[in-house]
This record gives structure tokens, sequence and C-alpha cells, in this order.
């Protein structure tokens, strides 16, 4: 549970490399920069006691900067990599900061790449960790398939995911729901110590499909464009 006098800070991870669709943090989404999108969001929580980007590159930095969003370190390049892991990065936002003798209670991950989640969807994570005695908290979306109805394919031979008989109506099966890749929270002696938002003690709330686009791709970046248009019309 967030106490009164416990603080939040809210990290917006944005590196310069990126395959699927080069650029893309700093690329024009309905004429903002895809990081934008997340710094707007965050800023307009008023419990969040402080935003910073954690980036690599001189351009993500500057467009931040830009936007209102503090830039207090530059990542390490080792931290920008296609193998290095999210939650290294964020251990080295708040060690760096704690050698500048600023900690805080509760980290908020917020992904450049989910532009389209909203002040409301953060406010609800924040909502979540006052109301309930939660150490984490993750944004969700209804699946679009039943993970019943999922194979691997192993020399054209399908093994199902899940074991047991097929359900053919889906309205025979639980609704399930994946990771939207929005909203992370969690307290940060828990996150050092586990190393990870998603555990047993982990709680769940789910997010619109509308504003659950997770970009990594062109397919995604177009619609998301194309959401984000209507949004704003």
């Amino acid at each position: 549970m967030i106490g009164a006098d416990q603080t939040v800070l809210a990290v917006i991870p944005a590196r310069g490399g990126s395959r699927g669709v080069p650029r893309k943090n700093v690329r024009l989404l309905a004429g903002r920069p895809l990081i934008a999108w997340s710094i707007g969001a965050a800023q307009a929580c008023p419990a969040i006691d402080r935003l910073i980007v954690s980036s690599e590159d001189d351009e993500i930095i500057e467009v931040a900067q830009q936007w209102g969003c503090e830039v207090p370190f530059r990542r390490p390049a080792a931290l920008a990599t296609d193998h290095a892991s999210s939650i290294d990065v964020l251990l080295h936002a708040l060690d760096t900061l704690a050698d500048q003798q600023q900690r805080y209670d509760w980290l908020l991950l917020l992904q450049p790449t989910s532009p389209l989640r909203t002040d409301e969807d953060i406010q609800m994570a924040l909502r979540l960790c006052r109301r309930d005695d939660v150490a984490a908290v993750v944004s969700l979306v209804a699946a679009a398939h039943p993970p019943q109805w999922s194979y691997y394919l192993d020399h054209d031979v399908l093994q199902p995911v899940m074991a047991g008989p097929v359900i053919p109506r889906r309205q025979d099966l639980p609704q399930a729901y994946t990771l939207n890749g929005a909203v992370f929270m969690a307290r940060v002696d828990w996150l050092r110590h586990n190393r990870s938002f998603l555990t047993a003690e982990s709680r769940g709330f789910v997010m619109p499909a509308e504003r659950s686009i997770d970009i990594d791709s062109e397919l995604d970046f177009a619609l998301a464009e194309l959401l984000a248009r209507s949004r704003n019309t």
C-alpha cells in the first residue's frame, strides 16, 4: 500500500536502437514524437513525484527534454543493447539516483511503445497500490484468442500450448488476459528482491484494447496512428 509519505518514481526507458521500427521513440505519431505520448500521460498524474527518461541516445534525450521530461543521467551503452533487460535498466536508474541521495519507495515503468495509455490508466495502478496491500500491479488486455486454441509447431506437428481436450466454443472458456506492456508498478524494495514485476503476489487491471497497442512493428505503428487520430477528432 502506498503510504501518504511514500514517493513514486516514473521511468520511461527509451533506447536509440530499434529493429522493427527504426528510430521509433522519436518518430512522429499523430503529430507528436512517440515518447511524448508517455511523457504527457505521466505529467497529468499528480501522484507521480518524479518523471525521468533513461536513454543513451542524444536525439531521444533532446526530444524528452523539449517535452518537459527530466533526463538526469545518460544510460550506459551496455544497457542499451537488444540483450539488456528492462529490470537492469530500472535498477541502474534507481542506483544512479540513490548515489545522488535521491531514493524512492515505488517505481512506475512506462514503456514508450504504449502511446495510447492515458493518465487514467496510470492512476488506476496507483489507486490499486493505495487501496490494497499489494507489492506490484501490471496492466492487462483481454486476450484476442483463448490460449486453449494455441499450438506450437514441431516439424509441422501441432503441439497444444495447454494440455486437455479442445473446447470449440469460446463461450465455454474463461476469459484470458495478456500483458499489454503499458503500466508496470512495484514497491522498490520488492522489485529489487524479485527482479520482476510478475510473481504470485502481483495484481492486474484491465485496459481496453484500443488503448493497449504495444508498438513493435510497422503494422502496430500504423494502427496506433489510426487510433490516435480518431481519438483526437
